[in-house]
């Protein structure tokens, strides 16, 4: 890794993992009432998934990290349509397919760093 760009994508990625691996009340507080909407976190994760496909080759991940990230990828794009819609505090609390994520975001993490439990990202002001 020898570009400013790819150490700041590989920590956003790591930091965006975290709030994944987080439990369900964690990622309530996180988002503090803020309506973020659930196809905006799966989009915002399979953009993220596939530039850490680029990243790999430059060393800023290693393979097996990138194993996690496709198959949290994977995961995400099983999610259909209709379980896209709506708020994603609402979702993380009736969708089981967050339970799956957030077991694959911590398995990642507990590769990449060697424990899943990391700091949350600082939320994102309105």
């Amino acid at each position: 890794m020898n570009h400013l760009g790819d150490a700041h994508l590989r920590t956003w990625t790591l930091r965006f993992m975290a709030l994944l691996a987080a439990d369900t009340r964690e990622q309530l507080a996180w988002l503090g009432g803020r309506e973020l909407e659930t196809k905006d976190v799966v989009e915002e994760v399979e953009l993220l998934c596939r530039v850490c496909e680029g990243l790999a080759d430059r060393g800023a991940f290693e393979t097996e990290g990138l194993r996690g990230l496709r198959a949290i990828s994977r995961r995400l794009g099983e999610i259909d349509a209709v379980c896209r819609v709506g708020l994603w505090a609402n979702t993380l609390a009736t969708d089981p397919a967050w339970d799956d994520i957030r077991a694959l975001a911590r398995h990642f993490l507990l590769t990449a760093l060697g424990d899943w439990r990391q700091p949350l990202p600082r939320p994102v002001r309105p």
